[in-house]
């Protein structure tokens, strides 16, 4: 991976201080989105990581739609030429589904995939955004481990190292392109 590349994806990180609240520093990924050049870099990063790492990926599972995950996604089984299934809030997915509650820093939350999404066996990359905490992507991997897929890593563009998400993960396999304090 070159350093100019990943470099070129930073600088259209921006940071937003006391964002949602006091004491949270927000990276804002939106001037990235924007920017068709860097946004090509990011999905071309991500894409090299996944071809260098797995012989076979059967398909990406993108996280929630408040979220940015299902931005990066697409385009990037889009690119490996393989199939996005959606892992959404609970209630916004017709068909049986599959939930899982988990928990929030201030309660609880769900999130469900169809009950078709995956087949028993299939090789599964979930992307999202941003980890923070972990907890939502340690639901997006029990929803797999309940449809019988395997896991073979959580891909994310950004890890906030000092809330210790990762460490939730256990012995899921973990990749974030950008690393923040």
């Amino acid at each position: 991976m070159s350093a100019g590349r990943l470099q070129r994806v930073r600088d259209r990180v921006r940071s937003f201080p006391d964002f949602p609240v006091p004491g949270v520093l927000f990276r804002d990924i939106s001037p990235l989105l924007k920017d068709p050049a860097a946004f090509r870099t990011l999905i071309d990063l991500l894409e090299d990581h996944l071809r260098a790492s797995f012989p076979q990926i059967d398909v990406i599972a993108g996280e929630r739609l408040d979220s940015r995950g299902f931005l990066i996604g697409p385009p990037l089984a889009q690119r490996l030429g393989i199939g996005f299934v959606l892992i959404r809030k609970k209630g916004k997915l017709p068909g049986p589904t599959e939930t899982v509650s988990y928990a929030l820093e201030y309660g609880k939350a769900e999130l469900e995939i169809q009950s078709d999404a995956v087949e028993p066996g299939q090789k599964v990359v979930i992307v999202d955004d941003l980890l923070a905490t972990g907890g939502t992507m340690c639901a997006a991997c029990e929803l797999m481990k309940r449809l019988k897929a395997e896991v073979l890593e959580c891909l994310v563009i950004i890890e906030l190292k000092l809330l210790k998400g990762s460490e939730k993960l256990k012995s899921i396999p973990f990749y974030s392109l950008l690393q923040y304090d």
